[in-house]
C-alpha cells in the first residue's frame, strides 16, 4: 500500500521536537532513546514506524550509539550544490543525478571508516550530506506535499573512492560509493518539527579539527521537496528509505593538491539543529 498525493498521510511523532537515537544498552539490547542534553537518555515506547512514540520514565545506560535507522534503500543525489558542481567542472544538472548506496555501507557514529585494501583505493573522500528519512510509503508525491512524508533528518557522510568512481567503476558510481562503512549515519535523527526549513541549515566538515567544508543547504540546486517529488515519480518510496541530498564544495577531490583520507584521520560532520557525526579512519585488515 502506498500513499499518493491524493491520499496524503502526514507522518509525525506526536508533533513534537525530538532527537531520536538508536543505541545498544548495557544489557546489549538495541533500543530507541531520546535526550535533551546528549547525556541523559530516556526510553521510547510505541511504534516509530507508525509515527507514534512516547517518552518513558526509564533511564537508559548507553553502551554504544548505532546508526539511527536501518535503511531499506539509500538513494543519493549527486552534484546537488551549485558550488560543488563548479569545483568539479560539471554542468548544473537539469534533473537530479541519482545513484544508490547499498544498506551494507551503513556505519555507526564513532565507528571507523575503513579504507579498502582488497579492492584498493588511495583516493577515499569525505562528503557531508543532509539525510532525509521517509516515514510512510509514498508515490507520485507533489512538491507541495512532499515534506509530509518525512520522518526525520539525520547526518550522513557519503564516503567515496574517487579512483573507483572516475577510473575503474565502469562509468557508474555504485562501486565507489558502497564499500563497507562508506555511509556513516547519526548520531541521531530529529523529527520534522525540529527543523523549520531543511533548506536553510549550516553544514560543516572538519578533518582532524580543520574545517574543510562549510556551506548551507540553501545552496542546493534541487531542494528536499523537489528531490522527494522526483524520486517518488512512478516509484514507491517505502518507510525507512534514506535519501542523501548531496554535498557542498570543499571535498578532497576538488582541492589542489587533493586531500584524501588516511589512517588515523578523524572526520566530523556538523549540521545545524541535528548534531555532530564523528568517525575515525582505519585501513582494512587483510587476512
Amino acid at each position: 500500500m502506498f500513499h499518493s498525493a491524493r491520499g496524503i498521510r502526514r507522518f509525525h511523532l506526536e508533533n513534537v521536537t525530538m532527537k531520536i537515537y538508536r543505541v545498544r544498552d548495557r544489557a546489549h539490547q538495541t533500543r530507541m532513546a531520546t535526550s535533551d542534553n546528549g547525556k541523559d537518555f530516556s526510553g521510547l515506547s510505541g511504534d516509530i514506524s507508525l509515527g507514534q512514540v512516547k517518552i518513558t520514565n526509564e533511564r537508559i545506560e548507553i553502551e554504544a550509539f548505532l546508526a539511527p535507522i536501518e535503511p531499506k534503500t539509500i538513494y543519493c543525489i549527486g552534484l546537488n550544490y551549485r558550488k560543488h558542481a563548479e569545483e568539479t567542472g560539471a554542468k548544473i544538472p537539469e534533473h537530479p543525478v541519482v545513484f544508490l548506496k547499498s544498506p551494507t555501507a551503513v556505519q555507526d557514529p564513532e565507528k571507523p571508516i575503513v579504507l579498502p585494501r582488497h579492492l584498493r583505493s588511495d583516493q577515499v573522500d569525505f562528503e557531508a550530506e543532509l539525510g532525509v528519512i521517509i516515514g510512510c510509503a509514498c508515490k507520485n508525491v507533489s512538491r507541495e506535499q512532499a515534506l509530509n512524508y518525512v520522518m526525520g533528518y539525520t547526518i550522513a557522510n557519503d564516503v567515496s573512492a574517487r579512483d573507483w568512481q572516475k577510473l575503474w567503476g565502469g562509468s557508474q558510481w555504485c562501486r565507489a560509493k558502497t564499500f563497507d562503512t562508506f555511509c556513516p549515519l547519526g548520531p541521531a535523527y530529529v523529527t520534522p518539527e525540529s527543523i523549520k526549513n531543511p533548506n536553510n541549515l549550516a553544514i560543516t566538515t572538519r578533518l582532524n579539527g580543520v574545517t574543510v567544508q562549510q556551506s548551507n543547504t540553501r545552496d542546493m540546486i534541487f531542494d528536499v521537496a523537489q528531490i522527494i517529488e522526483f524520486l517518488s515519480g512512478s516509484t514507491t518510496l517505502e518507510p525507512n528509505t534514506l535519501i542523501l541530498t548531496g554535498t557542498p564544495e570543499g571535498v578532497g577531490m576538488g582541492r589542489k593538491p587533493p586531500l584524501y583520507l588516511k589512517p588515523g584521520d578523524v572526520v566530523e560532520i556538523e549540521i545545524e539543529g541535528i548534531g555532530i557525526l564523528r568517525n575515525p579512519v582505519v585501513e582494512e585488515e587483510l587476512s
